[in-house]
């Protein structure tokens, strides 16, 4: 006799067997399999909403592609927190965003090699014991969208071994590439990296014990995360520490680069003549973030040149800790140290403490306070020092034609604009995030979703400590755990019905979900064409949702107070042919924004005194009441 369980099993494999016809929508049919997470959504939003979902509607093409059998099979897992050892499948099935599992390299690669095209390899024992020759590697992991790569013990004890990364990982989206033990002890030779993650998105580069005890091995680094956009950048840890005559070079490092951090730390330490040189760093960037921590600490006759460094950069934060520390004959040159366009801030603590014979320079040295323990210390030159307000350092760089140069055009706009026959340039909207899916409520509901919890999730999806999946997992933890500003509703949701449940909650149960519909148009000058206001151009208030990277498919949803929110057709400004149709939000409360914020760097004016009105770009949503 079947016991209760193992009947309804076979009920649900026969009619999963079947479609089944969930609703009328006008003259089409919408039919599913009753238990796939799509059929579930349909049914949610047919209850919750006053009208049919569309079978092309928008928010369906981002419900998990899971089938019925899945759908069921990784909700008992999570059930059971054990999605962990099946990962790869889930994955793959629900279209997520994970980190592929590098396993220990056993290839032996005994003599020189030419890497043409290669990509997410980890390669351990590399090139050790290597007696001159050249080891190549062009076009790696170029263009790729998760890029993981780790080296280990590369180069170690080499003698007259030449290393060259052509095009490295450029124009990857989310980067995270492990340099362990490069080059230890190795005497001479040289390693060159050329168009090194330029154009990534959220890159996360380490490399430890890098050139340590190593005798004459010089390395450069040319257009190092050039136009780079948001990561925490790049680590150097024990960089060339204990190292004999090593020159290293940094030319054009993060320049251009949007948000990123770098962090040096025992770099040059207790070495010997090194000769470390960094040009053209953190040029032309926005809101750079550098620590240099023990860096050249009881070095001996060591030379250290920062030529034009942060310069043209938009703010940023740079400390210098424990600089020179205790070291021989060491000198050290700023020239054209940080004159932004736009005030950040530096500090320099425990710089030259306890050198010997030390030599220090500065020449055009932005606005800083923050000398106070060596600023008359014997050895040290100050050649042209800013200390003005930070208008006048933005007049040494031309004054005010720099403050808006990292606002895109057409990123933000006043209302009058949005009429029929405005030209008008148009932002890049498109979505440059991973391609995921919501999960299934039945799933998402089991794991857990805090920052305490991080140990748990990194177990669940794999990620290693420090790394990129686990700064990612962090970052949109921490800011959906952030208190909501004054006025605001907000709600991080991995699943359709939890977005359903917010926006309902905010503007009741008669409401539409919009975006703009393609990305035609985008950085270029477009015509308006036709405009319509929603509820009849009225002021009202809608709930925006923008995507957070994360595993899955995550929105970061908020109530929007005193908006209006238009639909315009997007003309070719030449042609007059329809090329997208745009949804935009234009906020007439803007009272709470900071003043530093892009749209009056943009636009001019301040906090409170303008609207300011910007396109939904491509993935992003906002929920407003129906006009029907």
């Amino acid at each position: 006799m079947l016991n209760l369980w193992t009947f309804i099993f076979l009920c649900f494999l026969h009619l999963s067997s079947f479609n089944v016809v969930l609703g009328a929508v006008g003259d089409s049919l919408v039919s599913e399999n009753p238990f796939t997470p799509k059929a579930s959504v349909i049914r949610y939003w047919n209850k919750e909403i006053r009208r049919e979902i569309t079978k092309t509607h928008f928010l369906l093409s981002k419900v998990s592609p899971l089938t019925a059998v899945d759908s069921a099979s990784f909700s008992k897992l999570a059930a059971q927190n054990d999605l962990a050892s099946h990962l790869p499948s889930f994955c793959s099935s629900a279209k997520l965003f994970c980190f592929p599992d590098l396993s220990p390299s056993l290839e032996k690669h005994p003599k020189d090699e030419r890497f043409a095209v290669y990509s997410n390899m980890n390669f351990s024992n590399y090139g050790t014991d290597r007696l001159a020759g050249v080891d190549s590697f062009k076009n790696y992991s170029e263009d790729s969208n998760i890029v993981v790569d780790s080296f280990h013990r590369y180069s170690r004890d080499s003698t007259g071994h030449k290393e060259q990364f052509a095009n490295y990982a450029s124009e990857g989206n989310v980067v995270d590439q492990n340099f362990h033990s490069y080059a230890a002890s190795a005497t001479g030779g040289s390693g060159n990296f050329n168009n090194y993650n330029r154009e990534v998105n959220n890159p996360n580069l380490r490399f430890s014990s890098y050139g340590d005890d190593s005798n004459g091995h010089g390395q450069t680094f040319t257009q190092y995360t050039e136009n780079a956009n948001a990561g925490n950048g790049q680590s150097f840890s024990s960089y060339g520490k204990n190292g004999n005559g090593v020159p290293n070079d940094f030319s054009s490092y993060g320049k251009g680069a949007n948000v990123i951090g770098s962090g040096f730390s025992g770099y040059g330490e207790a070495a010997n003549g090194a000769n470390d040189s960094f040009t053209s760093y953190g040029f032309d960037s926005n809101a750079p973030q550098n620590t240099f921590k023990s860096y050249g600490d009881g070095g001996n006759a060591a030379v250290n040149t920062f030529s034009s460094y942060r310069d043209q950069s938009n703010v940023g934060d740079d400390s210098f800790q424990s600089y020179a520390k205790n070291s021989n004959g060491e000198k050290v040159d700023f020239s054209n140290y940080g004159q932004s366009f736009n005030e950040g801030t530096d500090k320099f603590t425990g710089y030259g403490q306890g050198a010997v014979g030390q030599s220090i320079g500065f020449k055009i040295y932005g606005r800083n306070s923050t000398f106070k323990d060596y600023a008359k210390k014997e050895g040290i030159v100050f050649g042209r020092y800013n200390n003005g307000s930070s208008s006048e350092t933005a007049q040494v760089k031309g004054g005010s034609s720099a403050v808006n140069k990292w606002v895109e055009p057409g990123k933000f706009f006043r209302e009058k604009l949005l009429k029929q026959g405005t030209v008008m340039p148009m932002p890049d909207i498109k979505d440059k995030m991973p391609v995921r899916s919501f999960l299934p409520r039945t799933i998402v509901s089991k794991l857990p979703f805090s920052s305490s919890k991080i140990g748990e999730l990194k177990r669940i999806f794999h990620a290693g400590d420090n790394s990129t999946l686990e700064t990612v997992m962090l970052d949109a933890l921490k800011e959906c755990e952030r208190a909501p500003s004054p006025g605001e509703s907000k709600r991080c949701v991995g699943s359709a019905e939890d977005m359903i449940d917010f926006a309902t909650s905010v503007l009741g149960r008669n409401v539409e979900v919009r975006t703009t519909e393609n990305v035609k148009g985008s950085k270029q000058n477009i015509k308006i064409g036709s405009v319509k206001g929603i509820n009849g151009g009225k002021v009202t208030k809608s709930v925006s949702c923008h995507q957070s990277l994360y595993p899955y498919l995550l929105y970061y949803c908020h109530s929007v107070p005193e908006v209006r929110v238009y639909e315009a057709d997007i003309l070719d400004p030449k042609s007059l042919e329809k090329i997208n149709h745009g949804v935009a939000i234009c906020h007439l409360d803007t009272s709470s924004w900071s003043s530093n914020h892009g749209a009056f760097l943009a636009l001019g004016s301040g906090p409170g005194r303008i609207e300011v009105c910007h396109w939904i770009f491509e993935n992003d949503m906002t929920w407003t009441i129906s006009d029907s």
